[in-house]
C-alpha cells in the first residue's frame, strides 16, 4: 500500500497548481512563544503543494478540504502552474 497525497492526483485534461497553506492560529501562538495543542510549530510557515485540479476554485475547494479553516488554516496562494496530458 503506498501513501500519496490525495491532493496530487493527476487526471487526463486537468491543470496543475501550486496552494499554498498556512495556520493563522498557530502563527499567531508562535509569535508569543507558545505552541498549539494539535499542528506542528512549522504550520506558522507557508506549506505549498501541487494540486490537479480542473480550474483554481476546485483547487481551492480540495485544499480547503484538506485544511479547513475552522481549524485555522489559510489558503494564500493558488498559481496555475501548466497542463498535463
Amino acid at each position: 500500500m503506498t501513501s500519496e497525497d490525495p491532493l496530487y492526483v493527476p487526471k487526463t485534461g486537468c491543470r496543475m497548481f501550486k496552494v499554498c497553506v498556512y495556520n493563522a492560529e498557530v502563527r499567531e501562538l508562535v509569535k508569543s512563544n507558545r505552541s498549539h495543542g494539535l499542528f506542528d510549530d512549522d504550520w506558522a510557515e507557508v506549506h505549498c503543494q501541487q494540486v490537479c485540479a480542473s480550474d483554481e476554485g476546485e483547487a481551492r475547494q480540495m485544499a480547503e478540504k484538506r485544511y479547513p479553516a475552522k481549524d485555522g488554516f489559510v489558503v494564500s496562494e493558488i498559481t496555475a502552474l501548466a497542463f498535463t496530458e
